[in-house]
């Protein structure tokens, strides 16, 4: 087994209320949810000198800023630029910090606080190439983008609309359990294929619904965390990717397949040893390619996955436990930190309703969006110790 994050537990994991409007800005968003974060570990503010921040809406500030906002001195900082990834690298960076001894206690929180329009705003303007070679062309955002990828998906492997609405149907019955998810009704497959067009195949509930709301995990030495109360976390193996593969601008398979393998032997386990996976789900055919590149099921076959498998919190393999950003809501940033907080909530065993059996999971995330794919990919595998 891999000993890259010896000595390294995760201890808390925290959120704001997720809502589709709010007055607060990313400063206090983040502040609150690394505040729950720590509540939850049994620590504080003070005792904190390790600090990752991701937000889009956090410039012209900073993470340096935002140590001075929180009041702490910091020995190690992070900022995250990786979009969705950015919460498992920042997880990871954080890890070997504290590992090396560059500080104690750091808190990895990612916020943002987005309506529909200002989401989109931000979107035309996501990096160089979407401003000036995609945006002029009403490219209809990352929307459009990504029906592109799921008519990809269907027409080379024999998908159905159907089976992405199996799966958008499951995490809303996650969600249904979790009281921060900003969906509070059941999904029908009625409901699902008959609801607005957005992006031809996309339909209304194949987007995430940009909202307000933040998401931190706070780590801490083996030393700091054997003072604390309740269980704890390790780290088995984590592993990030950009541009891959680096000549091939526009493809389906994302990161994951780069890495598995690695992932699987530093970790000291297989797929089949994982309890649940926390994909990131902006968008279904993403969640399908993440657990085919994490050999959860063979390349190509997801969508057959999702039929003979239930994926709830009630079925065999649990995927997106609290909902996802497809019921749950994408806080902007904070969408690559959702599933990262609730694998955390998850194998510390606080979450409520929706727990399921679990002492191993997987976590990924996806992000940074430019011509025709995302750049970044990360995923980690996390264990209960006690």
């Amino acid at each position: 087994m891999s000993t890259l994050f010896e000595g390294v537990r995760i201890v808390g994991a925290g959120q704001t209320p997720y809502a589709k409007r709010s007055p607060h800005g990313v400063q206090r968003l983040l502040y609150e949810a690394g505040s729950a974060a720590l509540r939850d570990a049994g620590l504080w503010w003070d005792q904190v000198n390790g600090l990752a921040v991701t937000s889009f809406l956090l410039p012209p500030d900073n993470v340096s800023t935002f140590a001075e906002h929180v009041g702490i001195e910091a020995r190690f900082l992070f900022q995250g630029l990786y979009g969705g990834a950015s919460g498992v690298i920042s997880m990871t960076h954080a890890a070997r910090a504290i590992r090396d001894g560059a500080c104690d206690v750091a808190v990895c929180a990612a916020a943002d606080s987005f309506d529909v329009a200002s989401h989109n705003e931000t979107l035309d303007h996501f990096n160089g190439s979407v401003r000036d070679y995609m945006s002029p062309q009403g490219f209809g955002g990352a929307n459009g983008m990504f029906a592109l990828h799921t008519r990809l998906y269907m027409e080379r492997n024999g998908a159905t609309r159907e089976d992405f609405g199996r799966f958008c149907i499951a995490l809303r019955r996650n969600a249904l359990r979790n009281p921060n998810a900003i969906f509070k009704e059941a999904l029908t497959m009625e409901a699902y294929l008959s609801a607005r067009q957005i992006a031809d195949p996309l339909r209304l509930y194949d987007c995430v619904l940009p909202c307000v709301g933040g998401d931190a995990i706070v780590l801490a030495s083996e030393k700091v965390a054997r003072a604390l109360k309740g269980p704890s976390l390790r780290i088995l193996a984590a592993e990030e990717i950009h541009n891959y593969p680096a000549n091939d601008p526009y493809r389906l398979p994302g990161g994951w397949e780069g890495f598995a393998d690695r992932l699987y032997e530093r970790a000291g386990c297989g797929p089949r040893d994982l309890h649940f996976a926390q994909v990131y789900d902006d968008y279904p055919v993403m969640s399908f390619i993440q657990l085919e590149g994490l050999k959860i099921c063979s390349p190509g076959t997801a969508y057959r996955f999702v039929r003979d498998t239930d994926i709830s919190v009630d079925g065999a393999f649990p995927v997106n436990t609290g909902g996802g950003q497809l019921s749950a809501g994408q806080a902007g940033a904070a969408g690559g930190m959702i599933g990262l907080v609730e694998g955390v909530t998850q194998l510390l065993g606080r979450a409520g309703k929706r727990q399921v059996k679990c002492n191993r999971g997987a976590v990924c995330g996806y992000g940074m969006v430019a011509y025709g794919r995302g750049l970044s990919s990360s995923a980690a595998i996390l264990e209960r110790i006690n």
